[in-house]
């Protein structure tokens, strides 16, 4: 088994992880984070999880900004990396952390129930 997409997963995150933010902030979309990048086995296709907080978020409109600004990123890894090809980037909204939250408010209305019934 190879190390080398992990590698290059950690590299991509370290670069792409300021110029995230920077997009986000220009666009006023919330506080952005670059939570994982995934890499295919061929180098060829990255996969950008983005988590959003701030109760004034725009996931909708920063993916979409990211999406547009995609060639300069890929500019900006290509100048970075030491690859024959720059990965083709996709970014998808990191919903981790609602969903840990929806499980969390479940457990505690179970919890709650139980102490009733008792």
């Amino acid at each position: 088994m190879s190390f080398r997409p992990e590698k290059v997963a950690n590299e991509i995150k370290k670069i792409l992880a300021q110029p995230v933010v920077d997009i986000s902030n220009g666009i006023k979309a919330g506080f952005a984070t670059l939570t994982a990048v995934r890499i295919s086995k061929d180098l060829q296709n990255a996969k950008i999880y983005i988590s959003l907080f701030g109760k004034d978020s725009k996931p909708g409109a920063l993916i979409s900004e990211l999406e547009s600004q995609k060639g300069e990123l890929r500019h900006k890894l290509g100048k970075e990396l030491r690859l024959r090809a720059v990965p083709e980037l996709k970014f998808f909204l990191d919903d981790t952390l609602d969903q840990i939250e929806h499980i969390q408010n479940i457990l505690s209305t179970v919890k709650s129930d139980s102490n009733s019934e008792e």
